[in-house]
């Protein structure tokens, strides 16, 4: 079985890299499982002082692998098997768990993002200390149109109450630089300077003692921690389960069976005339 991400050591800097470029990064049991272990042992190293996570291929993530996950839900359940809530919980409570190790790890945790990071890829990158992204990358949370919530329930916490609202409410696709402007990611750089630039902020950060990085980060992400942060994840962790199986989520997974869910998110998405139904 080929790997899902790669790591690199350079400097006090361990890159922790998406290797599934011809699926757009798109996240799998696999790629969670690896990324744990590769957070983990980042984590343990005393060589690494900052993770910097990168991606190959055109897209940095470009959300769950719906092939997998529409089939899991379409095959988990049926006329004999009802929605269970807490398996269903258990199930997402894993991906969430992971993506978190970017966030509860003591070191420094930074993200360069290029192409699509829409969907889960944001439950996931959102969790990184720092995110910088190219000019022509793309955020975005689809799924609040149909089947889904964000699980990490991060948006809030980035960029206040009213920006939060306005792109959850219509899952409107977000370029890097308006994500800049509104406080989604720290900054937004020419395309061809993000690995430049992203490695070179992590090289700065490295050259911190490594017991500075630890306490900064801890003192900031505690702010997080006193407004709430665990209960608003265990809230978008829950909710994202009902959402996929509402009438109009269940609808989506059963359209998606029967067309493929290309097809879905197609039709999900051509009525906004954004991410991949944008007019070409």
């Amino acid at each position: 079985m080929n790997q899902a991400l790669r790591t690199e050591t350079a400097g006090g800097v361990r890159s922790i890299v998406l290797a599934r470029p011809e699926q757009y990064n798109t996240i799998t049991p696999q790629l969670r499982d690896e990324l744990a272990e590769a957070v983990d042992d980042a984590d343990r190293d005393p060589q690494v002082r900052v993770m910097l996570l990168r991606a190959d291929g055109p897209a940095f993530c470009a959300g769950y692998g719906l092939d997998w996950s529409t089939t899991y839900q379409a095959s988990a359940e049926s006329a004999e098997q009802s929605w269970d809530s807490a398996r269903d919980f258990r199930m997402m409570s894993r991906f969430v768990d992971v993506y978190l190790k970017l966030w509860y790890a003591a070191k420094p945790t930074v993200s360069a993002v290029h192409g699509w990071c829409i969907a889960g890829g944001t439950d996931m990158v959102l969790c990184s200390d720092i995110i910088v992204a190219s000019e022509s990358a793309v955020f975005g949370y689809p799924p609040a149109r149909v089947w889904g919530t964000p699980t990490t329930a991060m948006w809030v916490y980035r960029m206040g109450f009213e920006k939060a609202k306005r792109y959850l409410l219509t899952g409107d696709e977000i370029p890097a630089p308006t994500a800049a402007e509104i406080g989604l990611i720290a900054e937004c750089v020419p395309d061809a300077q993000l690995d430049e630039h992203a490695f070179g902020l992590a090289d700065r950060m490295a050259r911190l003692p490594g017991n500075q990085l630890e306490m900064l980060k801890l003192l900031c992400n505690q702010t997080a921690e006193n407004m709430g942060f665990t209960s608003s994840r265990t809230l978008g962790t829950f909710l994202d389960g009902i959402a996929r199986h509402t009438p109009e989520g269940q609808a989506f997974v059963d359209r998606a069976t029967e067309a493929g869910f290309r097809q879905a998110v197609r039709e999900r998405d051509d009525p906004f005339g954004d991410y991949g139904s944008r007019p070409r």
